[in-house]
């Protein structure tokens, strides 16, 4: 790829547009920005209220096809760049572009090696101190029905509305456990969730599963993603330390893989590269490695302050 140029968009049905074709073609890799924009067209067309700083970008080559796409529309932490497979020279031109944009770049998610070209070049342009890799992940999906598991008694139903502060209780034990059982320090998983979104995105629509034993005790968690071009999100995955080894992971990640399967929707997740526990779990229910990718931080140079514009 001997040219690059990097198209920006704040509409995300235009950037849909634009970058459709190129997504359908591996609707798996691209899930986390499919699921996101396909949320925020739907959002806009709702009346309801966008980031002004998101924005979304598709990577062409000197003809004018598109080889990669990225975004930053998470408007939570460090509001990372994320970033699909690209040239190398079109990450390169992504983190130019952004370095003239002012834009302060202090994470960037997604699919090596693209993900940590953007991050280098990003440290190199800013005269950052390099880049450091916080959580190494594995894109992993189901294409044939789940192995069968024992299931434990009860059943598994959606979330209600006065089950959120429960549900986000959950969300950062599962960040703090993923942390704990890879051998990293805490603060690694992030948890992006706000109890507006998770009302609007997860409990209202029944993306949020709950396994309830026979005692009507609520004792596991497991969300799923909406369908985007074929293919749904499984996560988080979560049981509380009690409650382990009863096999409600395996048998709620397997009903949700089922249900999905027999819509005609093709299930994926992200695991934990470094996480025995959920790699064990996900491998013996078929779940197959489809990318590496990685959360990166770029760590700041001596003496560097914000720039103008910068977000």
């Amino acid at each position: 790829m001997s040219a690059a140029r990097v198209e920006m968009f704040d509409d995300p049905a235009a950037f849909l547009a634009a970058a459709g074709e190129h997504l359908a073609a591996d609707p798996v890799v691209g899930t986390v920005l499919t699921t996101r924009v396909v949320r925020a067209v739907a959002e806009v067309a709702a009346g309801v209220a966008q980031d002004p700083r998101s924005w979304y970008a598709v990577a062409r080559d000197a003809g004018g096809a598109v080889r990669g796409a990225a975004m930053r529309a998470v408007p939570s932490g460090a509001r990372p760049v994320y970033v699909l497979p690209m040239p190398g020279a079109a990450a390169r031109a992504l983190a130019r572009l952004l370095h003239e944009r002012g834009e302060e770049v202090h994470a960037v998610n997604g699919a090596l090696p693209a993900a940590r070209v953007v991050a280098e070049e990003t440290a190199r342009l800013t005269g950052g101190a390099g880049v450091e890799v916080r959580l190494r992940t594995r894109l992993m999906q189901l294409t044939r029905p789940p192995a069968d598991v024992p299931v434990p008694p009860g059943r598994l139903r959606p979330a209600r509305a006065d089950e959120v502060d429960l549900c986000l209780a959950w969300f950062a034990e599962f960040a703090a456990d993923a942390d704990r059982q890879a051998g990293r320090g805490s603060g690694h998983v992030p948890v992006t969730e706000d109890r507006d979104s998770m009302l609007r995105n997860r409990v209202l629509p029944g993306r949020l599963l709950l396994w309830e034993d026979p005692s009507g005790e609520v004792v596991h968690l497991t969300g799923v993603n909406a369908p985007a071009l074929g293919v749904a999100r499984i996560g988080p995955v979560h049981t509380p330390e009690r409650h382990r080894g009863r096999g409600l992971a395996a048998a709620a990640v397997a009903e949700v893989s089922r249900r999905l399967l027999a819509d005609g929707v093709r299930p994926c997740l992200f695991t934990d590269a470094d996480n025995p526990v959920s790699n064990a779990l996900y491998e013996r229910l078929g779940f197959e490695p489809v990318a590496e990718t990685a959360d990166l931080a770029v760590r700041p140079g001596p003496g560097e302050g914000p720039r103008l514009g910068t977000s």
